[in-house]
Parts: structure tokens; sequence; C-alpha cells
């Protein structure tokens, strides 16, 4: 009799007996949208995001563990160093979530386990996010609103939350897939090398998009100009350059600027207030 009981005790941690804990797409979507409300709101040197992680884990984990021994000991996993890119980053809270939902009915996932995931793949997917969501999505989509709103329209000022709209839906999406795909999987996509090619392909497009607002946006002539001779016949400064290659000056300054930001840092706001005192000191002398 003992033997003809074995096998049911053997599916009694499987997906389809009632007993087994299972997380539904709502509860992974209350996380998903802590997640991306906290990501960079608790922010600390010592452990930079993880209390926002912990956060938007812990409506899942109470779900999944009954014991307060059992809970305890999930939170307090989720307190160690944790910082990676906000939306590119919840797949990692897809695979966590996994694990964990493993780990509280089958036991069989160790502790180490689930940090060891963590802390492998934030660096990467904080790369894949900052070059794609950063440097890529971002630029393009302010700098349609930029156009708009410099031929007067209204519209340019909508425009910035189609960043905030496409990368929610953008994380969501990559969310539920870290938690289908699971932790194998999404190691294998990291060492298949389409992503290295993905990272590529956006860093190329991000550079011609920089290259073109360059061109239309940066404005910068110099109006001196110097009589020949003692003549009327003048010679501009601005026709000289000109005549040497079309938007010159513009693009010296947008590779000043670049170098600035590359031997400085990166301090946007140093450069803001340098441009601005720049323009102001050189329209007074009449430079500009």
């Amino acid at each position: 009799m003992s033997n003809s009981a074995q096998p049911l005790k053997d599916v009694s941690f499987t997906e389809k007996n009632p007993e087994y804990i299972k997380l539904t797409k709502f509860d992974l979507l209350k996380s998903y949208v802590l997640w991306y409300i906290v990501c960079e709101v608790s922010n600390s040197f010592e452990r930079m995001q993880s209390l926002a992680f912990c956060a938007s884990m812990s409506p899942a984990l109470k779900k999944l563990y009954k014991t307060e021994e059992g809970l305890s000991e999930a939170l307090t996993r989720h307190l160690v160093f944790f910082n990676s890119q906000g939306i590119w980053g919840s797949i990692i809270h897809g695979i966590t979530l996994a694990m964990e939902e493993q780990k509280a009915n089958k036991k069989d996932v160790p502790d180490n386990a689930i940090t060891g995931v963590k802390t492998g793949l934030m660096g990467p997917f904080a790369g894949i996010g900052d070059t794609i969501d950063w440097g890529t999505l971002k630029p393009i989509i302010f700098a349609l609103a930029a156009s708009f709103a410099a031929l007067g329209s209204p519209i340019g000022a909508f425009i910035p939350f189609l960043f905030a709209i496409i990368t929610f839906f953008e994380g969501y999406f990559l969310f539920n897939l870290g938690y289908s795909v699971g932790r194998e999987s999404v190691t294998s996509i990291l060492q298949s090398g389409w992503i290295k090619e993905l990272i590529t392909g956006a860093s190329i497009l991000g550079l011609f998009m920089m290259g073109a607002l360059s061109a239309k946006f940066v404005s910068l002539e110099i109006p001196i100009a110097f009589n020949l001779s003692g003549g009327e016949e003048q010679l501009a400064i601005q026709d000289l350059l000109n005549s040497i290659a079309p938007g010159l000056l513009p693009l010296a300054l947008t590779f000043a600027i670049y170098w600035y930001l590359i031997k400085k840092g990166f301090k946007i706001t140093h450069v803001l207030i340098l441009i601005i005192a720049m323009s102001l000191i050189g329209s007074l002398i009449g430079l500009f």
C-alpha cells in the first residue's frame, strides 16, 4: 500500500495540485506597478534600490510564504544590494518571483541561487536598458516633441508622455517574460550574442539621431566682418567659415560639449550653465 501511495506524494507539489501556491497575473501586475513607482525612490549609497526591490516583491512573498519565519527570510533575502535600470531590470523581478514560487512550493531552490541570479543579471540588463531607453528612445521622443514645440504646436507638450507610456508597457512585458522563461532561458539569451547586436544597433541609431539633431537645432554664427584695404568691400568671418564647411561652428560646439562630458564626467547642469554664460557674454561683446 505504501508503494502505491508513493506516486501521489511525488506530484504533491506540481502546479496541477490544488495545494500548489501559484502567482496570478494580478500578483505580477501589482509587484510590477510597485516597482515602476518606487524603483528610484529609496536609492542609497549602501544598498541602492534594495528597499524598492523588496517593497515590490512583498505582496507576492506574503502570498507564497504563509509562516512568519518563511516570510521574514524571504524579505531579508531581498534587502541586499541591488542596482539596475528600472525598465529592463524588471525582467530580474520576474525571474526572482519564479524562483521564489518554486522555493515556496518545492523548497529545492537555495537562497544563494536567488541572490546570485539578481547579482549576475543586474549589470547586463542595466547596460541594455540605458542604451535602448535612455540613449535611444528618450532622445528620439524628446526631439520629436521639440520639433513640434518649435513650430508652435501644443502637441509638443504631450509627446514626452509617450516615453513614460512606452516604458511602462515595455517593463511590464519584460517582467512577465522573466517570470515565464525563468532563470536558465534568460541566461541563454544573454550568452547567445543577439543582445550585443541589439545594443550596437541601438547605439548606431542614437548616433545618427544625435548627428541629425545637432545639425538642425544647434545654431552658432559669428557676425564679425572686416573691411578690406579700407574700401567698402567686407570680409565676413561667417561667410569664410561657410566656404570651408557649412555648419562648422555648430559641429565644433557639439564636439566641444562632448569632449567636456567625457573629460569632466556627466554633469549636464554645468554644461547648460556654461552655454548660457557664454551666450550672454558673447552677445554683449558682439561676438554672437
